[in-house]
């Protein structure tokens, strides 16, 4: 189900913002950015700041005005910056989340309202702990706990040891929010609460993360899942030649490797991984070693958790008479001699 999600909503606008621009870039105010309603920093039309004092007043402080300032400093206005958020939503692999504005602020459109999942928030957040070319920085600026005159807002920071990250939301509809990430001993964690409770229960998210972490860390473990495709093979047309000069396979079977061929994932004991070989079908001749050759789709419960690149093992030449003439040449001095 999914739901509205608050100022959850700032760390994509967080790292949107980060994979596109300099923190030392001036940001200039607009009217529409000064009339945010709170929480926010104050900020007044004609002002300028710095993008970075802009970032950490979004992630400490949750300012609204700073979220609004920051998108149409990146994309011109925020229904473009919008474009950028579902965009890079869509990358990271969310597949029901619509983002409308840059702070979370509840919104609707033609095309729905503000929202998204607790398990497309978790993806987002993975992203940005884990895997953004600008995740040191997205940490660097979320586990700052002062910052100017700023605060960190973010109190489960100092609650259980591993947590690297959080962010808290509310709207009258979203509820109390938050989304966090954790490492434990090479074990990476994501939670995320929609709806978590509205006033007067402001602190029941704090019990819920934990208890969501806690029964991760009892329920799951790195499993290590061998991809086995070393075998797979892949029929080529016509001659072909492997490694080795002198040695003609004319079956034109091409055996591939797996980029990697152990992974490790989180899993419970009781999980099953199954993989489904997929060989791209327009390969041309000659093949160099190591040019891609397909995917091994991993699945868990039928959920596609990732793709393992194959690779030709060996490199493979096309057969004209010339080189066959040379071949048998070649072979006829060698038996000679």
């Amino acid at each position: 189900e999914f739901l509205a999600n608050a100022s959850t909503t700032k760390i994509l606008t967080c790292i949107v913002t980060l994979e596109n621009c300099n923190l030392e870039e001036v940001v200039s105010i607009s009217a529409n950015a000064a009339s945010q309603p709170r929480v926010k920093m104050g900020i007044k039309e004609g002002e300028q700041y710095s993008l970075k004092d802009m970032v950490y007043g979004l992630m400490l402080e949750s300012y609204n005005d700073c979220a609004v300032a920051i998108a149409e400093h990146v994309a011109g206005d925020t229904i473009k910056f919008a474009e950028m958020l579902n965009q890079k939503a869509v990358e990271i692999g969310c597949k029901d989340t619509y983002f409308i504005t840059p702070n979370g602020l509840d919104a609707e459109d033609e095309n729905g309202f503000h929202h998204t999942t607790a398990e497309d928030l978790c993806r987002i957040m993975a992203y940005c702990t884990w895997e953004s070319p600008m995740k040191d920085l997205f940490l660097e600026i979320t586990q700052t706990r002062n910052y100017a005159s700023f605060v960190n807002r973010n109190a489960f920071l100092n609650q259980m040891d591993g947590v690297l990250t959080g962010k808290t939301g509310f709207t009258n509809k979203a509820g109390y929010c938050y989304v966090a990430a954790m490492e434990v001993n090479g074990e990476r964690y994501c939670i995320a609460l929609l709806a978590c409770g509205w006033p007067n229960n402001k602190n029941y998210k704090w019990k819920d993360a934990r208890t969501l972490f806690e029964y991760g860390m009892e329920t799951y473990d790195i499993q290590h899942v061998k991809v086995n495709v070393l075998e797979q093979s892949i029929k080529i047309g016509g001659y072909v030649e492997h490694a080795e000069f002198s040695k003609m396979n004319q079956d034109g079977v091409l055996k591939l490797q797996a980029e990697e061929n152990t992974y490790q994932l989180l899993m419970r004991q009781d999980e099953k991984i199954e993989s489904e070989i997929v060989l791209y079908t327009d390969v041309q001749l000659p093949i160099q070693a190591g040019t891609p050759m397909g995917v091994c789709n991993l699945y868990l419960d039928d959920v596609l958790i990732d793709r393992v690149p194959l690779k030709a093992s060996e490199n493979v030449h096309i057969w004209g008479w010339k080189e066959i003439f040379y071949t048998i040449f070649y072979q006829f001095l060698t038996f000679s001699l």
